[in-house]
């Protein structure tokens, strides 16, 4: 195969833990919603465990972003 083409295919799935973010900081966002309906009185904690769990998931798109980057741009 030729190396552009393995190059762009390595990318391209560096690139998909950004769909797993999502999937999970939206179910999250949802499940703190409910928690938060269900026992208003329990917002703050809710919250921020909320922000922290979507900063680690954040924190995987952006590494395999960053990594993706780092194989079109050293690799080509």
């Amino acid at each position: 195969m030729d190396s552009t083409l393995l190059v762009a295919i390595g990318a391209a799935i560096a690139v998909l833990t950004g769909i797993g973010a999502g999937l999970g900081i939206s179910l999250a966002t949802g499940k703190a919603a409910d928690a938060i309906a269900r026992q208003p009185e329990a917002d703050g904690k809710i919250r921020t465990t909320l922000l922290i769990g979507c900063a680690l998931a954040e924190a995987t798109a952006i590494y395999g972003f960053v990594i993706a980057l780092l194989i079109v741009l050293l690799l080509k």
